[in-house]
């Protein structure tokens, strides 16, 4: 009998380990790989022209774009271009046509 109680402990103990991992993945995991897929399609539409909120809070304009580079105008003053990586964007509004 006490052999029975053991077993079945342990596969109670298994069930709610799966059910845990399960919680984990829809609450954490599949949400970050979304937010993932909506960032990498951000980067992936970004055109000369666009202006662009960076994760360090400066607002700028595309003005060149090479592999994972993008070159930013800040401000008002031309001569303020700075080479950044595109992970570094992380708003866009899109310029008009």
């Amino acid at each position: 009998m006490t052999n029975f109680m053991t077993n079945n402990s342990g596969v109670v103990l298994v069930v709610y380990i799966i059910i845990f991992a399960a919680i984990m993945y829809f609450l954490m995991i599949r949400p970050q790989k979304n937010e993932q897929k909506k960032h990498q399609a951000l980067m992936s539409s970004l055109a000369i022209g666009d202006y662009v909120l960076t994760t360090s809070g400066f607002y700028g304009t595309i003005i060149d774009i090479q592999d994972d580079t993008v070159i930013v105008e800040f401000g008002n003053n031309k001569n303020c271009r700075i080479p950044m990586q595109k992970a570094a964007i992380s708003q866009v509004e899109k310029a008009e046509a």
